[in-house]
């Protein structure tokens, strides 16, 4: 199991990227670089790229609704460039707060908008002339559509690789399938090791019935806070207003992807109540009802022998990069254990 962390990417590029190296040199994997509404992801990539030599750097990610198909193929391509062929293009939809809010574009259609998405960006890298016609997309744009002067183009650049891998973060039912039939990896939040074959395993099965055999097994990145020590059992606490915030805050009534998920775990009522309050403004009593089961099961805080007990069970959950964010104690020392224990 390889090790990913989050990066911070609110601002402080020089200072991020020398805690990058260092984790790099203590033995993590891939670093993941969000892009919200605050400074972009491609910029800050490119600056990792340029001052890392073996991490892979990888986006998580990049909304799908902000670029054009091609130009999201053509940043990937240009980030294996600098890389030398060490980058990962994590895809997303984001929210419709984000996108139609800040964007102002309409949030609509993400699994089949993802799709073909994937589609254009793997023709992109082949260096073939980009032609697509689908629900969505259309490559060339019709003449109907604009000036008629459209023509298929490749990209004129060589990428490294012809397929850079893709990994999608998706939560629902057929979101989950569509990442497991045409994903390199998926990109999951909130990840329960015991209940998530109860909420996902019909999802991943028939995506993989469908899956290109070229395209090896799915990858899963997934984790929480880690905190190493027999003191450290209460730090998963420190979870609770980011967890409030998406299963109360992420969307309105009937459409929050977080507060279904939670539904879907067993945890119904906890999940009402904390939409509930934190809508009517009410965020820390909202924060207090995160149930206390699972900010324990999703984060590795404890003992020695629960944190690897936890290791144990993101592994046989089908976890192949652990995500971690070390909270109290020193950050390298915890990539450099869990490095020792997952080797």
């Amino acid at each position: 199991m390889k090790l990913g962390m989050q990066i911070d990417y609110s601002g402080g590029f020089k200072e991020s990227a020398a805690r990058v190296a260092a984790y790099e040199k203590a033995g993590l994997d891939v670093a993941w670089v969000a892009e919200a509404y605050g400074f972009d992801g491609a910029t800050f990539m490119g600056y990792l790229a340029a001052t890392t030599e073996r991490v892979t750097i990888a986006s998580g990610i990049l909304p799908i609704y902000t670029r054009t198909p091609t130009l999201l193929a053509m940043t990937a391509a240009g980030m294996d460039a600098l890389t030398d062929g060490r980058f990962i293009l994590g895809l997303g939809a984001s929210g419709p707060q984000v996108i139609e809010g800040f964007h102002g574009v309409k949030y609509d259609a993400p699994l089949g908008r993802t799709r073909e998405i994937i589609d254009i960006c793997r023709k992109v890298w082949t260096r073939e002339r980009v032609t697509y016609d689908g629900r969505y997309y259309h490559l060339p744009l019709p003449p109907e559509q604009g000036t008629g002067l459209g023509k298929p183009l490749k990209i004129i650049a060589k990428p490294v690789r012809e397929r850079i891998p893709i990994w999608v973060a998706s939560l629902g039912p057929k979101n989950v399938e569509m990442t497991a039939e045409v994903a390199e990896g998926w990109l999951p939040i909130f990840f329960l090791p015991e209940r998530a074959r109860d909420v996902w395993g019909a999802d991943l099965d028939a995506g993989a019935a469908k899956r290109s055999a070229d395209l090896g097994p799915l990858e899963i990145a997934a984790g929480g806070l880690v905190a190493i020590g027999d003191d450290k059992a209460g730090v998963a606490e420190m979870m609770r207003p980011m967890a409030a915030l998406y299963i109360g805050g992420m969307g309105a009534k009937g459409k929050n992807f977080y507060n279904d998920l939670m539904c879907r775990y067993g945890f119904e009522a906890e999940a009402a109540q904390i939409q509930e309050l934190y809508l009517d403004g009410k965020k820390d009593e909202a924060a207090a009802l995160v149930p206390e089961e699972f900010l324990r099961l999703v984060n590795l805080c404890g003992p020695e022998g629960f944190v690897k007990e936890r290791l144990a069970a993101f592994a046989e959950a089908g976890v192949t990069v652990l995500n971690i964010t070390p909270v109290g104690g020193d950050p390298l020392r915890t990539i450099e254990t869990l490095k020792d224990w997952t080797a």
